[in-house]
């Protein structure tokens, strides 16, 4: 039996807090998953690995602060992509934050953006600005991560890729900055680990930073074939008015971790090549 406290793992069948919580469990700590569907596959899978299970849906205050009764920490994240868009997000994020007040816990991990407090502009960036703001003025010990592009997106353009163009709105000479979704996770287990050197600190995190001539190149070298970029929004999977927003975010300001200095914290931190030499969806 673990002597850690507990933390609590919301989006725990999404990507971010899939790997957060895979992480915590890795290193031994009590986990409990926070979900509207105990029955879904990610949650039965992370259930079976030894995590507890809450269910409970962000729109309802008390089932958050029932799911963080008597718990450490919180890991918080919500998704813009969803019904009710970024105006949803910024709702859902903010009742984390007051439940995770009102509960007393010792230590928020929250998943912001890189560059949410510098676009405005972009609906799903400044929502979760607004959530960092509230996360400061409840006075909780937070630390909050600004993930930038994830490298997990390409699969959603998994057979252009392997048919030879790799599509994104960036112009060729744009550097855009991204990280593996694992190592989301995996700085979030790090920053519960450390909270003496953590709580208190908003940090941008990245992995890499190329040119997508430049990826679609380390594509290439994975596939063994050649891949071309092109920059055409219109044929963009996943795109809408607020994509498009934010390519042009990209080619006008963009991310601005510090690499090499994250690197220095976390030295397993993924570029793409190594991302890529993963990526069992690059193979299907």
């Amino acid at each position: 039996m673990s002597t850690r406290p507990s933390i609590v793992v919301t989006g725990a069948t999404g990507q971010q807090g899939g790997a957060t919580a895979r992480h915590l469990l890795a290193q031994g700590w009590p986990i409990r998953i926070f979900v509207r569907d105990p029955n879904k596959a990610a949650a039965v899978a992370l259930v079976a690995a030894g995590a507890e299970i809450a269910v409970g849906d962000f729109s309802d205050p008390d089932s958050l602060e029932n799911a963080f009764y008597g718990a450490h920490g919180v890991y918080s994240v919500q998704t813009w992509r969803g019904p009710g868009g970024a105006e949803a997000e910024k709702t859902f994020g903010l009742n984390v934050a007051e439940a995770a007040a009102r509960a007393g816990i010792a230590h928020l991990v929250y998943s912001s953006v890189g560059g949410a407090d510098r676009a405005p502009q972009l609906a799903h960036f400044a929502s979760k600005w607004e959530i960092e703001q509230r996360i400061h003025g409840l006075g909780i010990p937070a630390t909050v991560l600004r993930p930038t592009s994830f490298m997990d997106n390409f699969r959603w353009q998994a057979d252009g890729i392997r048919a030879g163009k790799l599509v994104q709105g960036t112009k060729p000479t744009t550097r855009l900055q991204m990280i593996a979704v694992d190592d989301v996770g995996a700085l979030a287990a790090l920053a519960f680990s450390a909270p003496e050197e953590w709580i208190g600190r908003t940090i941008e995190i990245a992995g890499d930073e190329l040119t997508m001539v430049q990826a679609a190149a380390v594509f290439a070298e994975r596939l063994g074939r050649p891949v071309e970029y092109s920059p055409t929004n219109e044929e963009r999977p996943g795109g809408g008015e607020e994509a498009h927003k934010m390519q042009r975010w990209f080619d006008e300001d963009g991310y601005r971790a510090d690499i090499p200095a994250l690197r220095a914290i976390y030295p397993p931190l993924k570029d793409l090549r190594t991302y890529l030499a993963q990526a069992e969806w690059l193979e299907s």
